[in-house]
């Protein structure tokens, strides 16, 4: 990266620090009540193990199967059943979270390191750099391991050694949003939202441009006003894939070349999640929207959440859960959005995004705790 789009980014974060109403990451100080729930879903906290702390970083959980990898205080971690399988000090700050196909486990640091165990024994296997920070969990497969840079580079490794095949990189605006996105990785594609409000479908065989579509269009009249950065994960369906921007638009697109469904205005860095029929977001706000998945039309909107530090939504079940800055995790009705749920396995912020684990929902906490919470 040069470095003035180094120092851009830098003075992007810092400016976004200094004014909480422009940065999505900042905290928004006193949280909003919460109203009790009539005949809540019965919830209960299956297993807390404490991993270490984030510090700084979000860092995500990876699960596979039954067993649930993390990362925290430079530990990697494995997690069988609430039990603790093995702990693995990587003498390296993670930065990136923790990425598994069940064979291998990769994560990334800040001075741009990626690292890899062996999933069975957390044996360490190889060490490579990519010259270049890592603030999202690699994506792991057997056939590529595919990690995004601080810069926005995509790097795709070779699983056997960390063997660099192929770089990913595209243009760029002068100004954006420090974010700990990474890429969805599927067998035929890697999708990833870049800043400016594009999302990139890439092969993960030679790294090539598959298609591109526009999420969002910057407008405004300062750089400020005109960021319009993808900061979470796109979502793939069986119908369409969504993603969807900073101060910008949500889009669907058909996944096969890339041509637009549908788009609408509406802002969030938290991200999404689809069912088969609805698309389920957080915005800025810290509300929850449900859309029709076919046409992008509203069917429902949750907003007593809005001011706690609302997190990514996930489906589960009949049930969208989200997490929030004081540890708290909720259900809401897929169908309608009530609240009708409510469980708090630790009193820090969940930053990361909620994994599915079955019948279960694993979270982990700025201070260090991996905890499944499962809904009936």
């Amino acid at each position: 990266m040069k470095t003035r789009d180094r120092a851009l980014i830098v003075a992007g974060t810092l400016a976004l620090a200094a004014c909480s109403s422009l940065n999505p990451f900042s905290g928004s100080g006193k949280q909003a009540a919460l109203a009790p729930i009539a005949s809540p879903v019965a919830t209960s906290e299956a297993w807390r193990v404490r991993v270490g702390e984030a510090g700084v970083f979000v860092l995500q959980p990876a699960i596979v199967g039954d067993a649930v990898f993390a990362a925290g205080d430079g530990n990697v971690v494995r997690i069988d059943g609430g039990r603790v399988r093995w702990k693995t000090p990587v003498k390296a700050t993670v930065s990136g979270g923790v990425g598994s196909d069940g064979s291998l486990v990769a994560v990334g640091t800040p001075k741009g390191e990626v690292i890899a165990l062996d999933a069975d024994s957390g044996q360490i296997k190889w060490r490579v750099q990519v010259n270049a920070e890592v603030l999202a969990a690699p994506a792991v497969s057997s056939g590529v391991i595919v990690v995004r840079s601080a810069d926005s580079r995509l790097f795709g490794l070779d699983p056997a050694d960390g063997r660099q095949r192929w770089v990913y990189q595209r243009a760029t605006p002068p100004l954006s949003l420090r974010n700990s996105a990474g890429v969805v990785l599927e067998s035929n594609a890697i999708l990833a939202g870049f800043p400016g409000g594009k999302l990139a479908a890439v092969s993960p065989q030679n790294g090539s441009l598959m298609w591109e579509g526009t999420v969002a269009i910057p407008r405004g009249a300062t750089e400020l006003e005109r960021m319009s950065d993808i900061t979470s994960l796109p979502v793939l369906g069986s119908r369409a894939t969504c993603a969807v921007a900073y101060q910008g638009r949500i889009a669907c697109f058909d996944m096969s070349n890339g041509s637009t469904l549908w788009t609408r205005d509406l802002s969030s860095s938290k991200g999404l999640d689809m069912d088969d029929s609805q698309v389920f977001v957080t915005d800025e706000k810290g509300a929850v929207l449900a859309l029709d998945l076919g046409s992008g039309a509203s069917v429902w909107k949750q907003d007593q959440l809005a001011g706690r530090g609302t997190g990514r939504p996930r489906v589960i079940n009949d049930y969208v859960v989200v997490g929030d800055a004081e540890g708290y995790v909720h259900l809401l009705r897929k169908d309608d959005g009530r609240l009708v749920g409510r469980q708090r396995p630790a009193s820090s912020p969940i930053v990361a995004d909620p994994q599915r684990a079955g019948s279960s929902i694993v979270v982990q906490t700025r201070d260090g705790n991996v905890a499944a919470v499962g809904v009936q």
